[in-house]
């Protein structure tokens, strides 16, 4: 349950975290993003993830993406969330149905500090991919180079990472603009 937790606050951390890069501290959803700040402390300022640090709140686990961690999170936009069919946000922020909004959250987080450099590497040794374990136990898989990143999830979908290697002091977000969704 630790686990699952944590890897549900990594998601929501990343996701916040998401957007443009600048020299220091790379903008997110029109705030800066501080390396010396954790997920969540650096996510609750960004305007494209309100609805992940919703979602992060709803799922209890917020207290696990302020850990030490470290943690990779696939943070997906406020935008991603919307793309889902009607009603399933509100009904996944349901208390009701932590259980599922847990699973798809911590599906969105990966153990480890994984940066853009760290997956190139893994890429390479991986023949063209590198296959991630979630926190949530299903595989991830990210393919391309550098800051042209896709990760394609266990039902085929792909998502780009928008803004990559935003360095938090518990982990790194890459923004993705679509769900990642487990089995």
């Amino acid at each position: 349950m630790k686990i699952k937790l944590l890897s549900s606050a990594a998601v929501v951390a990343l996701a916040v975290t998401g957007g443009a890069i600048a020299a220091d501290n790379p903008m997110v959803g029109g705030a800066p993003m501080y390396a010396n700040k954790n997920i969540v402390q650096n996510a609750v300022n960004s305007k494209d993830h309100t609805t992940l640090v919703a979602a992060v709140k709803a799922g209890g686990l917020v207290d696990t993406l302020q850990g030490a961690g470290p943690f990779t999170v696939f943070a997906p936009t406020n935008a991603a969330f919307a793309a889902l069919p009607a009603g399933t946000v509100n009904t996944l922020l349901k208390p009701e149905n932590k259980g599922t909004l847990d699973k798809i959250l911590t599906y969105h987080v990966v153990p480890g500090r994984l940066d853009s450099s760290i997956l190139d590497q893994q890429i390479a040794v991986g023949g063209g991919k590198a296959v991630l374990r979630t926190v949530e136990g299903e595989p991830l898989t990210v393919q391309g180079s550098g800051k042209s990143l896709t990760v394609t999830d266990e039902k085929g979908g792909t998502a780009h990472i928008t803004i990559a290697d935003v360095y938090q002091s518990n982990g790194v977000i890459h923004v993705v603009e679509k769900m990642l969704m487990p089995k």
